[in-house]
């Protein structure tokens, strides 16, 4: 799928959305949410060559995987929250997505506590030596 494909489907879905919302509104938010998921998972496997772009050059420069799996859990992270929170944005519960939003956030931080620690203790050997 390309681009234009992936524009076209979202195109088609915002149009049913505006449609459903006229008469059963309650199936608005169904269409919304499953034209969001499909993209998401669309440009999700589209993106696979990227991912394993960078994982070749993170074995290249001989950085642990370790660091490569953080910042790809972040990454996902970041992705499902901002869809889940558009759905919710959609539905017109932005109290939700906000506290969603934070939710995203706190867990992007508790997986990169590692390299938080790497960090310091990084740092701390500048200072010391």
């Amino acid at each position: 799928m390309n681009i234009i494909t992936i524009i076209g489907i979202g195109i088609v879905g915002m149009v049913l959305a505006v449609l459903l919302k006229q008469y059963k509104p309650e199936y608005a938010i169904g269409v919304s949410l499953a034209v969001g998921v499909t993209v998401f998972l669309v440009v999700l496997v589209q993106s696979l060559p990227i991912f394993e772009q960078i994982r070749d050059l993170f074995s290249n420069i001989n950085m642990e995987f370790e660091y490569t799996g953080i910042l790809f859990k972040s990454l996902g992270i970041c992705f499902v929250t901002q869809l889940a929170s558009d759905a919710c944005v959609d539905a017109g519960q932005t109290a939700i997505a906000s506290k969603i939003e934070i939710a995203g956030r706190v867990a992007v931080l508790l997986v990169s506590l590692p390299l938080f620690n790497v960090l310091l203790s990084i740092a701390s050997k500048l200072i010391n030596a």
